[in-house]
């Protein structure tokens, strides 16, 4: 039976152990056609990482996205996403007769990748129709992940009839989920619905192989779960009655954030809110399956936006600023309670709570009261000596420190825009006036903190033209790619011995 939701998470308990890694999507691996695959370059970076005695591998969701290419706008809380299946996998097997032209090294070009994707993963499907190799497993995957499968394969074969239109502009009865007219659509769509269930399991098939790679090296492989789910998806369309919407399948409320480090202005998301009181009523029930599959995916994962759960930015849908929203009451420590219950992990979550941004007391006490670890972020922690991201002010070692994450500038570009003051301080606290990206990546390996994550970008020493995304511009973001000959031993070797250095 294909190994997906029982894929096997690394045994010691990594909360127990000091621990180093690096952060990289799969989009941003090298290759050949276009965009970072499950093929053999994730594979190779597995064994650098091996090689460099890397025990994390952090990704940032897996789900599949618009032409925008962002990981936390999906059609999907459950699907993987098609333009990661590896066209080198898919000719060795068989379901592509010929390999296709190899693309120009460069950034993600989100929609040309999209169009290529699709033509080979049609004609794999043609050619898998009647293929003994696939048939049982296949089946066996589709009954697996019925749950959510088949609302989201019938989902995707809809939006394809209805020309990518947002449900909720699909014909009523469609949209509204009415039992005769979805079994009718079921029937007429049969062909392409089983065409998106075999689309997902080629995904869940080829990252379970590279899951299964990273995990017999020694490597924990953390996953990210968006905390807000995109209107136009299948989680929202199958599960209405869980989300703040009106007659016509409108939010009437929305996500964002106030003001803060990120984003002078705030950050108007515009995901639709959940029905938290309804969600408590089936115990949660949606969020458990959820996380589940995100622990399929991975052995820990990382909440994004985790104050969230304690109190969530409301905003009234149609406002065009976060300025006129308020702070609502989270689920809190219930949801959590249910979730270490639900999950079997005893007393312990495998989770790590993404506490950036606006953050209170409470939301500081939620996050120990649920025994998860925090995150801190260097780039955040010059302004002045007490400020609670230098690392001699960690109250603990139950904490991730990076030097950046996906939503800051390269340490190299941080420090190239960096002000005067916060130079002086880099320079006074590392004891150095030549600062290099190093000396940054070498403070967060000799933190007390237990994990310790570095951006591939940061590694490789790469500006702001490596930079991943910018919070709050719409373009221009999730691009980035690694060059081919990156992977150096010389650099396996500078990390392994750092990592050794500080007990990692």
């Amino acid at each position: 039976m294909l190994e997906t939701a029982r894929i096997r998470r690394v045994k010691e308990a990594p909360e127990q152990k000091r621990s180093a890694g690096i952060l990289l999507h799969p989009t941003s691996l090298p290759g050949p056609y276009g965009i970072g695959e499950l093929g053999p370059e994730a594979l190779s970076f597995v064994d650098f990482l091996k090689q460099a005695g890397q025990t994390l591998w952090q990704i940032l969701p897996l789900g599949p996205t618009d032409t925008a290419g962002s990981p936390y706008s999906s059609y999907s809380a459950f699907a993987g996403n098609p333009l990661l299946i590896s066209t080198d996998r898919l000719v060795e097997s068989g379901l592509l007769k010929n390999k296709p032209e190899k693309v120009p090294a460069g950034p993600v070009d989100y929609p040309s990748v999209s169009v290529r994707k699709e033509k080979l993963l049609r004609e794999a499907y043609e050619r898998a129709q009647g293929r003994a190799w696939a048939g049982a497993d296949f089946e066996d995957f589709r009954e697996e992940h019925g749950h959510w499968l088949q609302d989201y394969a019938l989902y995707a074969a809809l939006k394809g009839r209805f020309g990518e239109k947002p449900w909720n502009h699909w014909d009523e009865g469609l949209a509204r989920r009415e039992a005769r007219t979805l079994q009718r659509a079921e029937k007429e769509l049969a062909a392409e619905v089983s065409y998106h269930q075999f689309v997902q399991y080629l995904f869940y098939r080829q990252w379970g192989e590279v899951k299964r790679a990273a995990n017999e090296a020694g490597i924990e492989v953390i996953g990210d779960i968006p905390i807000f789910v995109s209107q136009d998806s299948a989680d929202v369309w199958a599960n209405q009655d869980l989300f703040y919407l009106d007659d016509s399948g409108e939010p009437t409320v929305v996500s964002g954030v106030p003001p803060d480090y990120f984003s002078e202005t705030g950050q108007l998301w515009g995901n639709p809110l959940y029905r938290w009181d309804r969600m408590r009523e089936d115990g949660y029930a949606w969020w458990v399956e959820r996380t589940k599959m995100a622990l399929t995916q991975a052995d820990a994962v990382r909440i994004d936006h985790f104050r969230g759960f304690e109190a969530y930015w409301e905003i009234a849908a149609g406002e065009e600023t976060t300025k006129n929203g308020r702070w609502v009451e989270g689920p809190g420590e219930d949801l959590f309670g249910v979730l270490r219950k639900e999950l079997g992990t005893g007393n312990s979550l495998p989770l790590i709570a993404e506490d950036l941004g606006d953050i209170t007391p409470e939301v500081h006490e939620l996050r120990k009261k649920i025994g998860l670890p925090g995150m801190k972020v260097l780039q955040f922690g010059f302004s002045h000596p007490e400020n609670y991201f230098l690392p001699h002010n960690y109250d603990g070692a139950d904490y991730v420190v990076y030097t950046g994450t996906h939503d800051n500038d390269t340490t190299s570009g941080w420090w190239t825009s960096a002000s005067q003051d916060e130079r002086a301080l880099v320079r006074g606290y590392l004891g150095t006036e030549y600062v290099s990206v190093w000396d940054l990546i070498r403070l967060a390996h000799s933190s007390v903190a237990r994990r310790a994550v570095v951006p591939m970008q940061d590694v490789l020493g790469l500006g702001s033209e490596a930079r991943m995304n910018t919070p709050g511009t719409a373009s221009g973001n999730w691009s980035w790619r690694m060059e081919e000959s990156a992977l150096i031993p010389s650099l396996a070797d500078r990390l392994r011995r750092l990592t050794r250095t500080y007990g990692r």
